[in-house]
């Protein structure tokens, strides 16, 4: 199975899903003009790496901002992940110090989603 890596840009975030490594990475800003359309192939590629995941997956949220249309995306990305079998799924949510509104976001995903997040405060994502 191939890396899914995508650059990031003034609107979407730096993707690199790797599965050798079993880290799923999304870095930076989520405020693309049509949400549902950039996070298709991430959960296309999810759906395909849940037919043989590595024995431990780690998703590394570090986006500084993302929007409404995207927070529904990253749920259903959350939802994909928690359903994978034979693999342990963890998130690490980072977050800037002082951006309380990030650390909310990720607190909020850590109620409903049932997936161990450790919630890591950083200077600058």
């Amino acid at each position: 199975m191939e890396k899914l890596i995508l650059e990031a840009s003034a609107k979407t975030p730096e993707v690199v899903f790797d599965p050798a490594a079993g880290t799923l990475l999304l870095k930076g800003r989520s405020i693309p003009e049509n949400s549902i359309e950039f996070y298709k192939p991430l959960n296309d590629w999810i759906d395909d790496y849940a037919e043989n995941p590595g024995s431990q997956t780690v998703i590394e949220m570090k986006l500084e901002y993302f929007n409404t249309s995207s927070s529904k995306c990253i749920l259903d990305l959350f939802k994909k992940l928690e359903k994978l079998n034979g693999t342990d799924v963890s998130v690490n949510w980072y977050f800037e110090e002082d951006d309380e509104d990030m650390e909310e976001a990720g607190e909020d995903y850590q109620a409903i989603i049932k997936l161990p997040f450790k919630m890591i405060e950083v200077e600058e994502i």
